[in-house]
Parts: C-alpha cells; sequence; structure tokens
C-alpha cells in the first residue's frame, strides 16, 4: 500500500470527487504550513456505479442463475453417486464452481455498495477476491480427488449405470442452456457476466462429456470411458482454479495488474498534460481486476498552477486506465529520495 505523506512537505492539496451516476466533487483548498520544499499531495476519490458495476437486473439475473446451478449441481451429485458415475460427479464438481463463481459476483456486487468505515477505509470490495482464492483452492483439491479417482477406476472398472447418467447428464445440459440463456440477455460487457459465462460453457462441455460416457456404456459396456472422460473434465476444473488461485493471490499480494504499467502511465501523461515536466514513484497496484489503485509523484513546470496540473492529471488517468482512486503528489523541486536516486528503498 502506499506509504503516508512526508510530514515535512509545505504544501498538500486534498481533493476527493465521487462519481456516482451523478457527479459529487469537493476540492479543497490548499493549506501552507510554511516549509521550502513546496510539494502539492493530492487524493482523488471516485465511485462508478455506472456501466463497470453490474445493474440491479444483471444482479437478479446472477441470483437465479446461481439458484438453478445450485440446485442441479446437487441432483448432479445424487445422480452421480446413484449411477456410480465419475464423469457425473465430477460435472457436479465443475457446476459447483460455476455456482460459486455466481454467488460471489452476486455477493460482490451487494458488498461493494456498503461505503467504507473506520476498519474498512477502502470499503469491502476484496471480499470477492478473499472468496475467489478460496474457492480456487477448494476446485484445486476437487479436481485432485477426481484425478486420484478415476486412475483407481482405470486399474479397477466399476460397474455404470449407463442410463441414469444418461438421463442426468441430459438434463444437466438443459440446465446450462437455461442458465446461459439468462446470462447472455444481461449486460455482457460486465466482466462478471462474462466470466459466469465462460463457467458455463465450460459446464456445457462437461455435460456432453457426461452424456458421451453414457451413449458408450449403454451401447458397448465399456466402462472405462467414465473415469477417462472425468479426468477430462477435472483437467478442465483444474485449469480455470489455478488461473483463479494464481490471479486473486496476485491482487491480494498487492501485485501490478497487466496494464497499466509504470511506463505506459509515463508515457501517457508526458503526451497528454503540458505542464508536467517529469513523472516517478510510479505504484499501481488494484482493490479487484477492474479497479486499479495508482500513486505518483509529478514535477511540474515552472510557473504551473500545481492544483491545476493535478486535476489533469487525475482526469487523464480516470479516462485512459479506468483508475478511479489516485493518489498524486505535485513537486517544484528535484526529487531527493533514496528512489529517484535509484539507491535501495
Amino acid at each position: 500500500m502506499p506509504s503516508q505523506p512526508d510530514p515535512h512537505e509545505s504544501a498538500t492539496h486534498c481533493a476527493h470527487d465521487h462519481d456516482h451516476p451523478h457527479e459529487h466533487g469537493a476540492d479543497h483548498d490548499p493549506h501552507d504550513h510554511g516549509h521550502d520544499h513546496g510539494h502539492d499531495h493530492g487524493h482523488d476519490h471516485g465511485h462508478d456505479h455506472g456501466p463497470a458495476r453490474i445493474t440491479g437486473d444483471n444482479q437478479r439475473r446472477m441470483f437465479w442463475a446461481f439458484i438453478l446451478t445450485g440446485a442441479f449441481m446437487l441432483v448432479e451429485a445424487v445422480g452421480g453417486f446413484m449411477a456410480g458415475s465419475l464423469a457425473l460427479l465430477a460435472d457436479a464438481g465443475h457446476m459447483l464452481t460455476d455456482a460459486a463463481s455466481l454467488a460471489l459476483a452476486w455477493l460482490a456486487f451487494r458488498v461493494a455498495q456498503r461505503p467504507g468505515g473506520e476498519n474498512h477505509s477502502y470499503g469491502l470490495v476484496r471480499a470477492e477476491v478473499l472468496a475467489a482464492f478460496v474457492n480456487g483452492l477448494a476446485l484445486v483439491l476437487i479436481s485432485a480427488w477426481i484425478i486420484y479417482e478415476a486412475i483407481v477406476r482405470l486399474l479397477a472398472p466399476q460397474p455404470v449405470r449407463g442410463g441414469l447418467m444418461l438421463v442426468v447428464a441430459g438434463a444437466g445440459l438443459l440446465v446450462n442452456l437455461v442458465v446461459l440463456y439468462i446470462l447472455h440477455r444481461g449486460e455482457r460487457g460486465n466482466l462478471n457476466v462474462r466470466g459466469a459465462m465462460l463457467h458455463v460453457m465450460g459446464d456445457l462441455l462437461g455435460s456432453v462429456a457426461a452424456i458421451v460416457a453414457g451413449v458408450v456404456i449403454m451401447q458397448t459396456a465399456w466402462m472405462p470411458i467414465d473415469p477417462i472422460l472425468s479426468v477430462m473434465v477435472a483437467l478442465l476444473i483444474l485449469k480455470s482454479a489455478w488461473h483463479l488461485v494464481r490471479e486473486s493471490s496476485h491482487i491480494l499480494l498487492e501485485g501490478s495488474p497487466s496494464e497499466p504499467t509504470a511506463l505506459q502511465i509515463q508515457e501517457v501523461l508526458g503526451l497528454e498534460v503540458d505542464e508536467v515536466r517529469e513523472v516517478h514513484h510510479i505504484h499501481v497496484w488494484s482493490l479487484t481486476p477492474d479497479h486499479p489503485m495508482i500513486t505518483l509523484h509529478a514535477k511540474a513546470e515552472p510557473g504551473a498552477e500545481l492544483d491545476s496540473v493535478r486535476q489533469s492529471i487525475d482526469r487523464v488517468l480516470r479516462r485512459r486506465f479506468g483508475a478511479d482512486h489516485n493518489t498524486i503528489q505535485m513537486e517544484v523541486e528535484d526529487c531527493q529520495d533514496a528512489y529517484c536516486r535509484g539507491l535501495p528503498h
């Protein structure tokens, strides 16, 4: 997280801009503390609840998609045990990932609306990231169990009730098609909706695999097809789970997002804000995948009005990178700290 401003800086400008469907902005006048360093330190806060957030309609779609997916996940798990089909159990595990992702998307929408408080100054938007990390770890364990059971069944094949397996898998395919239709009619530009649709499309493949296994068993009585296809579904789950764990842990460890990079920020500000002479001390991290945070120091051209330059920088960061909470420290002297001198810091 960014460090606190230097108490010896001479001038601090703080602006808190809150962007809702309508604008709320307040710029506080600078306070001169009588020092000679000449720094202008600005905090710009904004919270966009427009297209970047799930609308009320999308929230309802997420809820019903979760109900349908979660309910049939239980049906498929019971059917898998009754039919003795590992492929159905693997697909039920994949549906569990879908139900969890839909629940997280729905819960994140509700939790993210809560204002920050004394204990959580940035709010609770990272609840989604933490839940995704735990969910990903659980899915890795589920995948490992499915693969282990598949190896055991390949070594010692067990009878599978192909007819029951086919019925349950066919019903699962229909449920997944309905859920996909519900989500498809939502706001597809929203990251949560798009991610949920990808999960459901993966589930469709699992249902198709179980249907194929059921048909093969009914026609040929070749039992190994069930564990073979279950491994394919488990690997599909494992790939998604590993990506989920890697991305969520990167955010929780304050890792920099792939975009924007410090170099991109330097180049954009150099081109679009004429009064900026130099940009350094750039730090970028994320609260959530679509909520980047940026702090930086900027040296203005001689004679430039510092607060006006700071506001211009903030507008560019919001417009070009979607960063709605930026901490910008303006400087009129050369940077003298260890970071600027290239020393360990």
